[in-house]
């Protein structure tokens, strides 16, 4: 059987970390994820994902990871079972993260891109005769 689960999104909320009464580490959290496709004249549709995160992982997540974050993760995905506060019977879905791992830009006071100070070299005066052509050696055939 397969259930490998890869999604890349944002944290729609600062995840917490809770402890159970036997002392693990916790968190749930969602991410929004964009659909890979957008039907004509329509925004492109975003689905919000339910994961939950134990031990270490959930520690990693909660220490470096906020709301607006752009998180990848690896895990499987699970239903339950259990009877709300009312006593009807409820199906939760979620995926359970094995691992995860930065994607976006470093966190930082600055998140505006700033130009370098030095304008880029510019190629356009050069001359086609500036360049020589190099040419492996026959015996250098990676075949």
């Amino acid at each position: 059987m397969l259930n490998n689960v890869t999604l890349m999104g944002r944290l729609v909320a600062d995840p917490e970390l809770r402890t159970t009464p036997n002392g693990i580490s916790v968190t749930s959290f969602v991410i929004a994820v964009d659909r890979s496709y957008a039907r004509t004249n329509e925004e492109r549709k975003t689905d919000f994902i339910d994961l939950v995160a134990w031990r270490s992982t959930a520690e990693f997540i909660t220490k470096y990871f906020k709301k607006g974050s752009m998180i990848a993760v690896k895990g499987s995905l699970q239903t339950r079972l259990y009877e709300d506060k009312n006593g009807n019977k409820r199906k939760a879905v979620e995926v359970v993260v094995d691992n995860a791992y930065f994607c976006g830009s470093k966190a930082s006071g600055n998140t505006e891109y700033t130009a370098p100070s030095a304008p880029a070299p510019s190629y356009q005066s050069g001359d086609a005769d500036d360049f020589t052509e190099v040419l492996p050696a026959e015996d250098d055939l990676p075949f």
